[in-house]
């Protein structure tokens, strides 16, 4: 009977790994060995003020969660040590937190993980960390919206002026 109770057990937490899985839009994993239990602490803090959740588990509870879906590709990444960062609403900010903080500790590792639905590798997660916020992007969107009517607004002038100085 305790078997039973372990393997029910067990097939919760896949459960609720293939549900987290699913719903979030973003899912980094890292290594974490090499971090101290401080160094854990404020990666934890970090994460968890912008809404991601940060978990270390077992690479075959991961493994079942993603039997059978498209996410089995994520297998490949899955070896020694695993955290991951799950994202219910913002799919940059696990990788950009977990890059920023790899970058100042170099014991952490970016392995990969999903964005939006596909299996990315350490790289592209590094590359996404890069991008600018969406409050930046949106920025730099309405700056060259803004350019060409700024253009012709400074050609107007200088033939206004132009024109000033001849007469």
């Amino acid at each position: 009977m305790a078997n039973a109770k372990i393997i029910q057990k067990k097939q919760e937490a896949v459960d609720v790994v293939a549900a987290k899985l699913a719903s979030s839009p973003s899912t980094i994993v890292a290594d974490y060995r090499g971090l101290n239990v401080a160094q854990v602490t404020e990666l934890r803090k970090q994460l968890r003020e912008a809404g991601v959740e940060f978990q270390v588990l077992k690479n075959s509870i991961v493994r079942r969660a993603t039997e059978g879906t498209d996410y089995s590709a994520l297998n490949d990444i899955l070896s020694g040590p695993t955290a991951i960062a799950f994202s219910a609403e913002d799919a940059i900010a696990p990788a950009k937190i977990l890059n920023d903080f790899a970058k100042k500790n170099d014991a952490l590792k970016l392995k990969g993980g999903l964005v939006e639905g596909k299996v990315v590798d350490g790289d592209q997660v590094k590359a996404l960390a890069e991008l600018p916020s969406r409050d930046g992007l949106l920025s730099m969107l309405l700056s060259v919206l803004q350019a060409p009517v700024r253009n012709f607004a400074l050609a107007v002038k200088a033939v206004a002026e132009k024109q000033e100085a001849q007469a």
